[in-house]
């Protein structure tokens, strides 16, 4: 698409809609949380079985898509979520914003209902991505143009990733990963050696032996028992699993001199091509287990001519932008990358020119543009900074843990990608065809959306027949849609024209998008049409951005500045009482302090804090850490009732709520955590300072004194001290707990008895 998705007047012009927002009948009462915990668990194991179309492009931590739909039913259709939830629905009239975008979870889910949705980023790839995950496609014509391209592309370039097999002796196997250890030299004596971290090239997980490289000829080595590894098969040399490589510092090979790495001034890390695991179509019907090969001499000639031919091409396409200083850059920049291109090798570029070449020869701009997506993707999986996972026995791409991992062991995954030839399927993963298949899968879900639920342990599809994601089609009403890669603090959107804002917003000192996603930016830009303004940025960091970050000396006080503006211009657009619902999760309490200044900014009182799983347990990034994987959804309105009972004054009367939050969850098949605890009561301290400040609030007063008044409330209610003593190490402990002050606990969030209105 070659300009911005337009959004007729008509969207900003009074008009009666089909489905009137009833102030207080809403989330507060109708959102449930176990069922909504047990949705939001599954879809986080494999999120893309659930939504397919967030393998469009990566985005990071993208929030349950079960999650956003819930409460969009819990809003605006009446009766219970559960018995609505299956069913489709069209909700024409409903408008929906989100300032903060992102990877697109709450506008999908809004366009999916039928609502007319208008979204902000003032990140560029995240507009893109969104755009493409919404935007009509010719889904023939776009499979045709992929499979087209994957055949000029194996033309030019397969020889270079096909392997002699070990078995039968065929010459045409396909190469599915080489793996490359980093080579350092010795400050010393001047020689090159290996910066091998450990020789354990393979578990007996998924392959019937355990794979060991040999410390001396690097021979491939096949054991039963880590325990007892042996000789050598091929010189004979005892077989080790620890390598010399340690805490940046290794001994050099030759002369034993302890270099310390890594050494900026060295330049780019060299690296040695020193395994291959590759499959053989021929050999697999009969072969147990993977096929794992030393390089041999072809292989090393085949590298040395793909290189040659790379250094004979005059690269169009290929960024040579600089590597700015950042927060996650700095580890780049430690290791003597200074040039995105210097993150890929020879072969890498080579391929990857080409498929840009074959892109821009596109005529259909659309099919252009998802094919300029699919390269963008596909950037993550083939690049020298992968690395392979031992146990499960594949790449894993440069965003698998949220920064930049420069590790001494690297995986190039083959680029073309490799069918099974039998049902069509791709074997390994990082190739164009993954991605192709992948976005393919995406994008006709768009066309036929589905949930997933649980029968008699067998997981099933149920088509929801009659919804639909996209800007238009075929014999049904067009969507209107608005998205800007624009900062939303320089929204402007006329009174009382939303309603509801739903968002996940940023949390501070997060992830830092912005530098992670420049390393797909400075090649897809390259690719995009001029006139897209945002297209025209060097880079997607942005002074605005509204995360923390240390290079850019953005803190406390800027990120709660910006979010006070997004609330503040949000709070205006919104009907009276209308809700703006966002999900939150930190670590620290203070963290917590900006959302409460902005939604206190915006003349909003937070009328629930509601619970939901929203990460993945086994992340990466989250994995045996004290991180919590439960988001707050806090919802805030302008008028509304609020439950009685749910407006305490101690740790003690907190403590209880956070008890009936964890049982929810538990009957949603969840097993709450300390951290979990604790984000849940954070949420409930939060919107408990935000009730007490409401009617004294200075909003003329600086940003800094908000935020103290805020911590002051907080210690007011008991403080975050009180509140961890009261959160035994046994959650268990906490369910059936009662205090004589506390009803029982309800079914959902509110009730129509015992209300206090603000």
């Amino acid at each position: 698409m070659s300009r911005p998705l337009p959004l007729q007047q008509s969207l900003f012009s009074p008009r009666s809609a089909p489905n009137e927002v009833v102030v207080g009948k809403g989330i507060e009462r109708q959102f449930d949380i176990p069922f909504v915990a047990e949705l939001a668990l599954r879809e986080k194991q494999v999120q893309q079985n659930y939504r397919p179309i967030i393998a469009v492009h990566k985005w990071f931590a993208r929030r349950p898509g079960t999650l956003f739909r819930a409460l969009l039913l819990a809003e605006f259709v009446q009766g219970s979520v559960r018995d609505s939830y299956f069913q489709a629905h069209d909700l024409q009239g409903i408008r929906i914003a989100d300032p903060f975008m992102g990877g697109g979870t709450p506008l999908i889910e809004a366009n999916r209902l039928g609502c007319d949705i208008i979204g902000y980023d003032i990140n560029p790839m995240a507009y893109w991505i969104v755009r493409q995950e919404i935007e009509h496609l010719d889904l023939e014509a776009y499979h045709k143009a992929a499979l087209e391209l994957l055949r000029w592309l194996e033309g030019r370039v397969g020889e270079f990733y096909r392997t002699r097999c070990l078995v039968c002796g065929r010459d045409d196997a396909s190469v599915k990963y080489f793996l490359w250890v980093k080579v350092f030299k010795c400050i010393q004596c001047g020689k090159k050696f290996d910066l091998f971290p450990g020789y354990l090239l393979a578990e007996n997980r998924r392959h019937p032996k355990n794979v060991i490289v040999c410390h001396q000829c690097g021979e491939l080595n096949e054991v039963e028992n880590r325990k007892r590894l042996g000789d050598c098969r091929n010189c004979a040399s005892v077989l080790t699993l620890e390598g010399p490589a340690h805490q940046n510092r290794c001994s050099c090979s030759h002369c034993g001199n302890l270099n310390s790495y890594p050494q900026a001034a060295h330049g780019v890390p060299a690296h040695r091509m020193f395994a291959i695991e590759y499959y053989c179509s021929h050999c697999k019907p009969r072969h147990q287990g993977r096929f794992f090969k030393k390089p041999d001499r072809d292989d090393l000639a085949k590298y040395a001519r793909c290189a040659e031919r790379w250094r004979r091409t005059r690269a169009t396409f290929v960024p040579t932008d600089e590597i700015p200083s950042g927060d996650e850059t700095a580890r780049l920049h430690r290791w003597g990358y200074r040039h995105y291109h210097e993150m890929f090798n020879e072969r890498q570029l080579l391929g990857l020119e080409l498929i840009c070449r074959a892109i821009v020869r596109q005529s259909d701009e659309r099919v252009k543009n998802a094919l300029a997506t699919n390269l963008s993707d596909l950037l993550r999986y083939q690049n020298m900074l992968c690395r392979y996972d031992t146990y499960a026995l594949k790449s894993l791409d440069i965003f698998s843990i949220h920064g930049f991992p420069v590790g001494l062991v690297e995986c190039e995954s083959n680029l073309l990608g490799i069918s099974n030839g039998k049902e069509g399927l791709n074997v390994g993963s990082g190739g164009w065809s993954n991605i192709v298949e992948k976005f393919l899968r995406a994008k006709q879900y768009c066309e036929n959306p589905f949930e997933v639920i649980y029968e008699g342990g067998r997981k099933c599809q149920i088509p929801v027949v009659g919804e639909w994601i996209g800007d238009k089609r075929e014999a049904s009403r067009p969507r209107q849609v608005l998205l800007k890669c624009d900062s939303s603090t320089n929204v402007a959107l006329p009174p009382s024209s939303l309603d509801a804002v739903v968002t996940d917003p940023p949390y501070f000192a997060n992830v830092q998008y912005a530098e992670l996603m420049d390393f797909c930016f400075v090649w897809l830009r390259r690719l995009v049409r001029t006139e897209e303004g945002s297209f025209k940025r060097l880079t997607t960091r942005n002074p605005d951005e509204l995360t923390g970050n240390a290079t850019m000396e953005r803190g406390l006080d800027h990120f709660a500045q910006g979010l006070s503006s997004v609330f503040s211009r949000m709070a205006e657009a919104l009907k009276p009482g209308a809700p703006l619902a966002f999900t939150y999760h930190h670590n620290s309490i203070e963290a917590y302090y900006p959302p409460a200044v902005a939604i206190l900014d915006a003349g909003l009182v937070c009328s629930a804090s509601l619970p939901c799983p929203a990460e993945m347990g086994a992340s990466i990034h989250i994995n045996r850490t004290a991180s919590s994987i439960i988001d707050t959804i806090f919802v805030c309105r302008s008028t509304g009732r609020v439950s009685r009972r749910s407006i305490v004054a101690t740790a003690e009367g907190i403590a209880e709520l956070v008890s009936e939050d964890l049982e929810r969850l538990r009957d949603g098949g969840m097993n709450p955590t300390r951290g979990d605890a604790r984000c849940v009561a954070f949420g409930h301290m939060i919107r408990l300072a935000i009730w007490n400040l409401r009617e004294t609030w200075p909003r003329s007063a600086s940003i800094r004194d908000k935020i103290r008044l805020v911590g002051d409330i907080i210690g007011h209610l008991g403080g975050v001290t009180r509140m961890e003593e009261l959160l035994p190490n046994d959650l268990s402990r906490l369910a059936g707990v009662s205090h004589s002050y506390v009803h029982e606990p309800e079914l959902v969030y509110g009730a129509d008895a015992d209300e206090i209105p603000f």
